[in-house]
Formats: structure tokens, sequence, C-alpha cells
């Protein structure tokens, strides 16, 4: 019994292995070489599929996680388990409401920093609402949809408030392969904020109508998060892929 285990245990790190080794020789020369991607609400981790390659090609090892979205708990122990299976040091990089699970889960010891993109960042204590609540409602948040305790986003949603930037082919894929939000994941509250303890970076659309540039400015101000503001929708990482990869890679050379 204990050489079945351990030839699937062995199988099984095997397959991870190969899923986040770089696909280029290139080597990382400085700081992290460790990504762990964490997608938003109504997504999944195909959100990042436009900045994978462009990491793997640079040497870094990159996973993106796959969030259940049934709750902040199951999101931030996704999240948990992928940085446990980076070997090293690891940069963590938060998409939207995946700010609020990097806030959490980044507060493993593995992590050395934090990068959100277009993100929600509470303080300890905080929920998505207590976060947003100092603004304005985002144009966006009037198309949530609710149904047996979760959220999607209506059609106009995507359309003209989430990826205004992107082909419609691609909004039209995105309406179609959303992910729901359980409800409750946007009312638990975070109970210790990862980035007062470990550098940070904001990438800020300038006109994203999720979270608008006065939140995502007021946010990046509380955390003292060094700043990319890009002309972009809510998804910049899909619309201005080399911009959001470049400024990933710069965070990441800068740890250690």
């Amino acid at each position: 019994m204990y050489n079945f285990r351990q030839m699937i245990t062995g199988a099984l790190m095997a397959s991870f292995t190969m899923l986040t080794l770089p696909a280029s020789s290139q080597t990382v020369s400085k700081g992290v070489k460790n990504i762990v991607l964490v997608h938003g609400a109504f997504a999944d981790g195909s959100s990042w599929e436009r900045i994978i390659p462009i990491l793997h090609a640079k040497g870094y090892h990159v996973v993106a996680v796959q969030n259940p979205l049934t709750s902040l708990e199951d999101d931030v122990a996704a999240t948990q388990r992928a940085i446990a299976l980076m070997e090293g040091p690891v940069l963590l990089v938060g998409h939207s409401y995946g700010g609020m699970v990097v806030t959490e889960a980044g507060n493993d010891p593995k992590v050395k920093g934090l990068l959100y993109v277009c993100a929600l960042v509470p303080d300890a204590g905080m929920s998505v609402g207590d976060v947003t609540k100092a603004f304005p409602p985002a144009p966006g948040s009037g198309e949530f949809q609710q149904a047996s305790g979760f959220l999607k986003l209506s059609s106009k949603g995507i359309n003209a408030y989430f990826a205004q930037d992107l082909p419609p082919s691609a909004r039209n894929t995105i309406y179609s392969t959303q992910v729901p939000w359980a409800v409750k994941a946007a009312m638990t509250k975070v109970s210790a904020a990862a980035w007062k303890t470990r550098p940070s970076w904001f990438i800020i659309g300038k006109d994203d109508q999720m979270v608008p540039p006065a939140l995502a400015r007021a946010e990046a101000k509380m955390i003292g998060a060094r700043t990319l503001e890009l002309n972009s929708s809510h998804v910049p990482m899909l619309s201005m892929p080399e911009k959001v990869a470049a400024f990933i890679v710069s965070a990441a050379q800068e740890l250690k």
C-alpha cells in the first residue's frame, strides 16, 4: 500500500511540475521565479490565457488557480494549495475579487509580494461591501443577476462594463462561460491583510467600470503600492497582455 501511495504521489507531482515548467529554456536570473495567478468573480483560470505564455517564455513557473467561487474560504483554500505546490518563493497576483483572495492567502510565508490587477483590496475585517461602500456604485454592479444565492453578469454587463475593449466574439465567450459567484463570498470579511507585511503593486484600468479608477487609486494609496495605469477596461490582462505581463515581471524581479 505504501508503494502504491508513493507511486501516485510521484505521478501527481510530476504532472504538476510539467504544468508549471516554463515553456522556454530561458531562466530567471533575479527575483522570484514562481507566479500564482488568481482570477476574480464570474471567471476562471483562463482569464490569464494571454499572460501565461509570455511569462513562460521568460522562464517563470506559473500556475493559474481555479477558484470555485463558492465562498471566500474555498477560494483562499484553492489558492493556498497552489502556493503549497510551488517550489520556493511566490509572487501572488489577483484580479478583481481575486484581490480579496490574495489579501488573505498572501499571508502564507512563501508569498513575498502581491500584485493587484483592477482589484478589490480589503483591510483586515473588511468584506467586498466594506471595500466599495465609500465610493459610488460601479456601473457594472447594476448588471448583477441573482439566482439561488449566486450572481452572474448580464450580457450588457459584460459588453458595456466588464470587457468593453475586447472584440465582440471575446465578450460573447466571456458571457457564455462565466462562473456564478456566491453571494456569501462577497459578504465574508478578510481576517488578516497580507499587504501590511509585503510589498505590493497595482494595475489600474482607467476605463474600468467594475472597480472604478477612483476606488482603485484609493486602494493603491492605502497599501503603498507601485502603480501602473492603463487605458483599459476591467480586464487588461486580456486586452493589454504584454503591458500587464511586463509589470508582473518587473515586480517579480524586485523580490527576493
